[in-house]
């Protein structure tokens, strides 16, 4: 985005927009069984639906990464409340099939807009890695709450639908905190955004986007069949695996507790690649849960470390552009790994039923454990924050970023093109400096 949200009343828009971009994919397990149950179809039908919801989450980041530049962050947020809104609503106020896919689209378009422009702003703040942990605590605390709720509300696929209508509708007041398009010659008083530049860490970005998008993939395939999973080879009731998905999720704000208390203070290598195996471990046990025992121990433990190395990832991709693309970039990529996840889950299970699902999704995420961790070995880029100095800028760089009233557009960025030196004649002025050196002072200079 062209204007940079800051200050402690963006942030919390940005949180409240990252909780309502997140949450579909946070309630897909119970979204993909009420439309299995309430409309009659099929599990893979209703993992294709789940798909194509969120196929328009990642389109919608993809296109924003492209454009974001023309338009301010509150008018995208807005579009996207607005679509989420009616696509969740019109589908879950119908039981026609198309329709209600039509809907989930639309929805699924709003839910990416938002996402977007959270990643985007949170790439912009002074430390992304708190942001975005902020994010996801916040979107656990939400998604597990529902799951406390929805299994009292009635059958359908109705009550998840409208839960996401709520959420974008109570966020809407949020975005008055959120700037504006800048426009020219409107009697700007703060300087103009710095030029776009050359996107850097290519081949790293590349790398990062290539690799959570097989990450959320392997992770959303079974989250998209945990229920039936806990329904049908666990023998559990609805209630029950409801009260499991809330306590996971309730890991899971531990997990990003703890996550925002560390730091970086063992990197991001070390909890990308050890979370990744152990998240890798829990997607074994739990494909193979055939009790309450097993299946909550491998849900909770999965939950909690999922968020943990998820806010890393977003940190990661966050510190490679301070201007959000590459943060949009990888966040789209997720989301295409996310809507791929129902139907690969749903096709591995029916196929080579949920024990062999889990072996080839474990498979999958130690693959991918590799390089995003090299990446965030190797190619991990920091943001400019109070306190630091960087090759580009040096000490005047660090003296604006600890200026609180500095604007963001007067401090170097990373992959800003170095900055042409003129040299200016000084021996006049150094003779005049010597001579005022040895001059007495006088009664005008004592103050």
């Amino acid at each position: 985005m062209s204007s940079r949200p800051r200050g402690s009343g963006a942030l919390v828009a940005l949180v409240a927009l990252f909780t309502a971009g997140y949450l579909a994919p946070y309630l897909l397990p119970t979204v993909v069984g009420r439309l299995a149950s309430g409309l009659g179809i099929g599990p893979s039908q209703a993992g294709l639906v789940g798909s194509v919801l969120l196929l328009g989450s990642s389109t919608a980041g993809f296109t924003l990464a492209a454009r974001g530049e023309r338009i301010g962050p509150r008018a995208a947020a807005r579009a996207g409340l607005i679509a989420m809104a009616i696509g969740y609503g019109s589908a879950a106020a119908t039981h026609a099939v198309p329709l209600v896919v039509a809907g989930a689209v639309l929805g699924g378009l709003g839910s990416g807009t938002a996402t977007a422009v959270a990643a985007a702003g949170i790439a912009g703040q002074r430390d992304p890695h708190r942001a975005s942990s902020l994010g996801l605590l916040t979107v656990s605390a939400t998604a597990g709450a529902l799951y406390l709720t929805l299994p009292h509300l009635s059958s359908g696929h109705a009550p998840p639908l409208l839960a996401i209508a709520c959420a974008a509708a109570l966020v809407w007041p949020l975005t008055g905190r959120l700037p504006g398009a800048t426009r020219a010659g409107a009697g700007r008083t703060e300087p103009p955004a710095a030029p776009t530049g050359p996107l850097p860490y290519r081949r790293a970005g590349a790398v990062l986007a290539g690799g959570i998008l097989c990450w959320s993939l392997a992770q959303n395939a079974l989250w998209g069949v945990s229920g039936r999973i806990g329904l049908t080879q666990a023998g559990l009731s609805e209630v029950t695996v409801g009260a499991v998905f809330a306590a996971a999720l309730g890991a899971g704000l531990a997990g990003v507790t703890a996550a925002g208390a560390l730091g970086a203070r063992l990197g991001r290598a070390v909890p990308i690649g050890v979370g990744t195996v152990v998240i890798a471990g829990c997607v074994l046990l739990s494909s193979a849960a055939g009790s309450l025992a097993s299946f909550a121990t491998g849900e909770i433990l999965w939950n909690a470390v999922y968020p943990v190395v998820l806010s890393y990832l977003l940190g990661l991709a966050a510190s490679l552009d301070p201007r959000g693309r590459w943060a949009v970039l990888v966040g789209s990529a997720s989301s295409l790994g996310v809507a791929c996840g129902p139907v690969v889950g749903s096709l591995l299970s029916e196929n080579a039923g949920y024990t062999g699902m889990g072996v080839v999704l474990c498979s999958l995420l130690l693959l991918v454990a590799v390089p995003m961790t090299a990446v965030a070995r190797h190619a991990s880029g920091r943001p400019l924050v109070p306190g630091s100095v960087r090759r580009r800028g040096g000490a005047p760089a660090a003296v604006l970023a600890g200026t609180a009233s500095a604007s963001s557009a007067l401090v170097p960025q990373m992959g800003a093109p170095e900055q042409p030196v003129t040299e200016f004649p000084v021996r006049a002025s150094r003779r005049r400096a010597a001579k005022s050196a040895f001059r007495p002072a006088g009664p005008s200079d004592r103050g």
